[in-house]
This record gives structure tokens, sequence and C-alpha cells, in this order.
């Protein structure tokens, strides 16, 4: 993982809105939900949790907009190109980081599959990551 003296980068696709994450505050996980695939237009979409107060904007937030896609849940994205950025749930200590807008290396890989009771007759990937028809279960 990134160290809080090398930040983790990423930007949007036109380069107008760029951020900086000290360090991940969960594993990485690819969401296969029905609203993570429409809004990214891919099967899945890998993301991350980061503590708010490790995650700042470091240029375009004022390009910055979102939408609220379930009641609470905010998807944040640039209104120049659409790139998806982070997602809130608004009354979380933490923000959902989107893992395909890093311009750096996050220090980890992808831990886990979630939603796959959402997956498409299409989609197929390999065994070496646990699967869960819900979200991960809690402990």
């Amino acid at each position: 993982m990134a160290t809080k003296s090398e930040p983790i980068s990423g930007s949007c696709l036109c380069g107008g809105v760029a951020f900086e994450v000290d360090e991940l505050a969960g594993p990485i996980g690819h969401c296969h939900c029905q609203t993570c695939r429409k809004a990214h237009s891919a099967a899945f979409s890998t993301t991350a949790r980061v503590k708010r107060e490790d995650f700042r904007w470091t240029r375009g937030e004022k390009l910055v907009k979102y939408f609220e896609s379930s009641p609470g849940k905010r998807r944040h994205f640039c209104g120049e190109c659409g790139s998806q950025l982070i997602a809130e749930w608004i009354d979380q200590p933490s923000v959902i980081l989107r893992l395909g807008v890093l311009d750096s290396d996050p220090g980890a890989t992808a831990a886990v599959h979630i939603w796959t009771s959402h997956d498409l007759p299409w989609l197929a990937y390999g065994p070496e990551l646990p699967h869960y028809p819900e979200g991960v279960p809690r402990k």
C-alpha cells in the first residue's frame, strides 16, 4: 500500500479533475451490482474504500458532478468527460474510490468479487478470488 509520503493519484479521462489518496482503508474488490455495471458501462467496477480524511481533490473540483443512484448514495463523476471518480454513502466515514481512474499503483491487488448475484450470463472470470452472491459477509 502507498504510504502517507507517497499518495495514490488519479484523474479523469479529460484531465480536468485530479485527486490524491493517502492510503486505502479496505481491500480492493470487483463490484458486479447492476448500478455499478450501468454507471461504468462495464461488467463490474473495481473499487476500494478510502477514509474521507485521506482523500482530496487536487484539481478541478468545480467540474465534479454527482448522481444519487440510491437514496443516500452519490456517484461523483467529471462533468466534462463523464469519468466515474468516487462514490459515497453520505452518512459513512469513507468514500468508494473507482480504481479505473488511478494514475499510480495502489500497492495492492483485488481480493474479492461482490454482488455476483447480478453477474451477466456472458461474464467469465477465474476461480482464484472468492465470490459472494451479495456483499462481503460481515464478521
